[in-house]
């Protein structure tokens, strides 16, 4: 350095970094408006969710309703009401074992000559007069005698028996009502719960006879 000279104090170059400025009355109402837009969204999936997962449902109730519960309750309670009816054929013997009493006048007719010895007659022919005259008598064949029968017939025989027997069981009246009645009762709470409640979207909100203007919109 020569002599003569002075020295200054370099001045050193200062750089400002400035921060941006935020304004924050701004902030808020931006917060709440992508709050309420997600909110929005979030409900409008809720609301999908529902309505999709209800229309399943009311599928699901009336599968069950329509196709399950309800015939199992209606085709129990048919059975119990029926009845067995058909013709069985029977093809059989019946044996017969018992004696039969007879009493009553016939005729019969011999088939050859009978002799009938020491028999009391009486002859009253012209001048002739035999009276309880005993004697020998020859009855020919062919004669026909009248006879008074009275006498116990024992009757042992087998009996052929064929006919036709038409049935007509009432299955309440039989060992089965009880099962079937058990059955029915086992099914009617879910046939109960099932069968009053609704079955779309529109029954539900609109009832089940719904007018012009719910059948327009909801559908």
């Amino acid at each position: 350095m020569n002599q003569g000279e002075t020295t200054e104090p370099r001045e050193e170059k200062r750089t400002e970094t400035r921060q941006p400025h935020i304004d924050r009355s701004k902030i808020k109402p931006a917060f709440w408006m992508v709050s309420s837009i997600l909110s929005l969204v979030v409900n409008i999936i809720l609301i999908a969710v529902i309505l999709l997962l209800g229309r399943e449902l009311f599928t699901l109730k009336n599968i069950l309703s329509a196709n399950l519960i309800e015939p199992l309750y209606t085709n129990f309670k048919l059975m119990d009401e029926a009845h067995i009816r058909m013709t069985i054929p029977v093809s059989t013997t019946v044996p017969a074992v018992f004696e039969l009493p007879l009493e009553t006048d016939t005729s019969v007719t011999l088939t050859t000559d009978t002799v009938i010895t020491n028999a009391e007659v009486s002859v009253y022919t012209g001048g002739l007069m035999i009276q309880n005259a005993r004697t020998d008598i020859v009855l020919p064949a062919g004669a026909v005698l009248p006879v008074h029968l009275s006498l116990t017939v024992p009757v042992n025989q087998s009996i052929p028996v064929e006919l036709n027997v038409d049935v007509d069981i009432p299955l309440e009246e039989t060992e089965l009502h009880e099962p079937f009645v058990g059955l029915q009762q086992v099914v009617e709470p879910y046939y109960n719960l099932l069968s009053p409640g609704p079955s779309s979207w529109q029954e539900a909100i609109c009832g089940k006879t719904p007018g012009k203007f719910c059948q327009f919109f909801i559908r």
